[in-house]
């Protein structure tokens, strides 16, 4: 018999989506050192199950050179690379689509053990159905993406891969909100705005995201290395902004409106990080002040390393690091909007099911 009453800390479910979560943003990193050494278009074929096993005899390394070598990246960059050179990208590219693979059974295998066993409410059934469906759209999407370097590209579409690393974001966002949703807490007695502007910055942190997905995509981080003036200005001319038609092109092909609208973006987010932290102090909100004060040291560490990584010329070590901290920047967004929204009854608690009761 299946009794309402739950833990005040389900723990295995907690720390099953935790695991799941921190694997999700290893992968987030391994994908972008993935992209800084141009691995990621390796591997040319799409094999969800047999992939997963690399080339193991010299004819099968041969055989999957040679395959890479009819994509217009190898004939046009990479002309001339010895088979050594090649094994060096294509482990990258292996293990981020290793990694893939393995978060889907570290995702599903405890999902149908806590299904067998009757210990989730519906709602949160329903979450977790969501996020799982969320996972395999992603590797479908992880494919179309390399897709698009396969054939008249040398690189992949940027904004295939802004929409990649997207979709790999929102469904950790997802999963750091269910967590915190598993804890019984009571609700923060705030003022409205603090629940309106902790909402604005997760979606403030989303866009600064895919922009930066595009600054990759279009290695504009490499381009107008200066700071704060850019192309010579603060605000360059809008003759080189918007010179592309139709209008709106510019925010996702041009070199120097993508990196403009990141940097832009950027002091948003800083700004309204800092108006929310004094806010949530003033106001004297609990948690969540401090929850607010460690955002905004967040973001700007966030910032600085984006000047760094800029000023060097995209460096591995600085990019990562920006990248890094960037899931930082998102995880205590995240947290935070969690913290100030409405809550409702234990409706996403697991149910304690007594052992041999399952059904």
């Amino acid at each position: 018999m299946t009794t309402n009453s739950a833990p005040k800390n389900p723990r295995a479910v907690r720390w099953w989506l935790i695991s799941v979560a921190a694997l999700i943003a290893l992968m987030v990193l391994v994908g972008g050192a993935t992209r800084l050494t141009e691995s990621g278009l390796s591997i040319v074929e799409w094999k969800p199950v047999t992939g997963s096993v690399p080339p193991l005899s010299e004819t099968q390394w041969t055989d999957a050179f040679e395959a890479y070598k009819k994509i217009p990246q190898y004939r046009e960059l990479n002309a001339g690379m010895s088979l050594s050179e090649f094994k060096q990208i294509f482990w990258w590219e292996w293990s981020h689509r290793l990694l893939g693979r393995f978060i889907g059974v570290a995702y599903l295998l405890p999902f149908l053990f806590f299904l067998w066993r009757g210990g989730l409410s519906g709602e949160l059934k329903r979450r977790l159905w969501l996020l799982f469906g969320l996972g395999g759209l992603q590797g479908a999407v992880g494919w179309w993406m390399v897709a698009s370097g396969l054939s008249e590209r040398v690189e992949v579409s940027q904004y295939r891969l802004a929409t990649h690393l997207a979709l790999a974001l929102l469904i950790f966002a997802g999963i750091v909100w269910t967590v915190r949703r598993l804890a019984d807490r009571p609700q923060l007695a705030v003022p409205a705005r603090l629940r309106f502007t902790s909402a604005v910055l997760v979606i403030v942190t989303f866009i600064q995201i895919y922009f930066g997905a595009l600054v990759a995509g279009l290695r504009a981080g490499r381009a107008y290395n200066t700071w704060p003036q850019i192309d010579g200005a603060f605000i360059p001319s809008a003759e080189r902004l918007w010179f592309e038609t139709p209008w709106w092109r510019n925010m996702f092909d041009n070199v120097l409106t993508v990196q403009f609208e990141h940097r832009m973006t950027a002091y948003l987010l800083f700004a309204l990080a800092a108006l929310h932290a004094f806010d949530a102090v003033r106001s004297r909100a609990g948690s969540a002040a401090g929850g607010a004060l460690w955002l905004f040291a967040a973001v700007s560490v966030q910032a600085v390393l984006g000047i760094l990584t800029l000023l060097n010329q995209v460096p591995i070590d600085l990019a990562l690091s920006h990248q890094t901290v960037a899931i930082v920047v998102l995880t205590l967004a995240v947290m935070q909007a969690e913290r100030l929204a409405s809550r409702r009854s234990a409706e996403m608690q697991p149910r304690v099911v007594p052992v041999g009761q399952a059904g």
